[in-house]
């Protein structure tokens, strides 16, 4: 019998893939997705259940089978983390943007690197402004001879556009710039308690989940010492956690 010891910890998806071409980061979907779901029901029937209970509005079976993949991948495969999304019905529309952010980058390494890197690069740089043909560039660089040209451009769009409703950068007209959002206290401890049972490359202080939306290692450190349900402790460049609830479900069943 499988214990907690052996049951394997969710991951962040390594493998690149296409899904984003389907869906950008789809925040108002993703909160409908939340307030109708019902884990028990299995995949197949969910999709017909959803058309006709109209969970995502007047779309299409089709469109509503793409949107119910994408979000299997972002969220089911998180089980916890779904159950405290379903049940955190006061959050602000900010703290949802950020959320959908960090599951889409844990969902997909293409936004990730976006996000982690390249983003975090622009805001250091001494020009920050980009547009879609510097997006278009580094899709090609980064990731050579793998599509063609066409779908380079369709990744560079939805890049933007996911990074756009996130809240990550000037909406709507090139050129764009890097924007650091608001992040609170619930949404740092609710990604916090998240990556301490995710296997992730990085640390909880050093990776593009953090970096992505500006808490570099000094800004992160700050927000931590002053986070009053987890304490952190660094000496010698070593980082310690103290954790006042055992798991995420744990601290969302006594804070939301």
């Amino acid at each position: 019998m499988a214990t907690a010891d052996t049951i394997p910890r969710p991951a962040e998806v390594t493998e690149v893939h296409t899904r984003l071409l389907r869906l950008a980061l789809g925040v108002e979907d993703s909160r409908a997705y939340w307030a109708h779901l019902d884990p028990s029901v299995p995949t197949g029937p969910r999709a017909i259940q959803a058309f006709e209970q109209r969970w995502f509005g007047g779309k299409s079976l089709e469109r509503v089978r793409a949107l119910l993949a994408n979000f299997s991948v972002r969220y089911d495969t998180f089980p916890e983390a779904l159950a405290v999304l379903r049940r955190w019905d006061n959050m602000d529309r900010i703290t949802r943007q950020l959320l959908c952010h960090w599951h889409l980058q844990l969902a997909d390494p293409i936004y990730r690197r976006f996000t982690g890197e390249f983003l975090v690069q622009r805001r250091e740089a001494f020009k920050p402004e980009f547009d879609r043909h510097v997006v278009t560039r580094w899709v090609t660089a980064t990731y050579p001879n793998r599509w063609s040209s066409a779908t380079v451009i369709q990744f560079a769009s939805k890049l933007m556009s996911a990074t756009s409703e996130a809240g990550l950068i000037t909406p709507k007209r090139d050129p764009r710039r890097p924007v650091v959002p608001r992040v609170s206290d619930a949404a740092l401890e609710y990604m916090l308690y998240l990556l301490r049972g995710v296997q992730f490359q990085g640390s909880l202080t050093d990776n593009p989940y953090f970096a992505s939306v500006g808490l570099d290692l000094a800004t992160l450190t700050a927000r931590l010492s002053a986070l009053p349900l987890i304490t952190y402790w660094r000496v010698a460049n070593v980082d310690d956690f103290g954790w006042k609830y055992p798991s995420l479900g744990a601290w969302a069943e006594a804070t939301r």
